[in-house]
């Protein structure tokens, strides 16, 4: 059986087994995924109902695509700009195409990782209040700022100086006048 489904903008035909490089999907490799976005499904040349299929697959690895050059450039203008890119791209293995009531896995495994950060939240709070010398040493960071405060209102404003008027030149001797 075969299925076209849509993921990352893109339609991709698949049937079991199949290897395909698809946009980036969140997981880890080893996860299961369900693309649920079934355009066309069938078997030969029969033609089945998509919405009753559904395919799972799962991820080989997470990789990047071949590299891109953009370069762009304006003849006699001295402008050149080179850059690169590379897609990030999820390589799947499609395990099952079939109907939508066959169980499948759930995407992403439970990690393991998230147990000890809970205990590490849990254990902020135990820890006794704050000591009271923070406020002081606060108050006496307050104090220069109170004071440069003062000094600028007692300080007379300073005026910005007053620009004088160009020197005028003399207006250039005309032809007529040295006749």
């Amino acid at each position: 059986m075969f299925a076209v489904v849509r993921t990352g903008g893109k339609q991709y035909r698949v049937a079991a087994g199949d290897k395909i490089a698809v946009e980036k999907l969140s997981g880890e490799a080893g996860d299961t995924v369900t693309l649920g976005d079934v355009l066309l499904a069938g078997e030969g040349d029969s033609i089945a109902d998509a919405s009753k299929v559904a395919v799972s697959a799962e991820i080989i690895a997470q990789a990047k695509s071949e590299k891109v050059i953009v370069f762009k450039k304006r003849r006699r203008h001295n402008y050149r700009r080179k850059a690169g890119h590379r897609q990030q791209l999820t390589l799947l293995r499609i395990l099952s195409v079939g109907d939508s009531k066959a169980p499948a896995k759930k995407t992403a495994a439970p990690k393991e990782e998230a147990a000890p950060a809970a205990e590490t939240k849990a254990a902020p709070e135990k820890k006794a209040p704050a000591k009271k010398a923070a406020p002081a040493k606060a108050a006496a960071e307050k104090a220069p700022a109170e004071t440069k405060a003062a000094e600028k209102k007692a300080a007379p404003a300073k005026k910005a100086a007053e620009k004088k008027p160009a020197a005028k030149k003399a207006p250039a001797a005309k032809a007529a006048d040295k006749k």
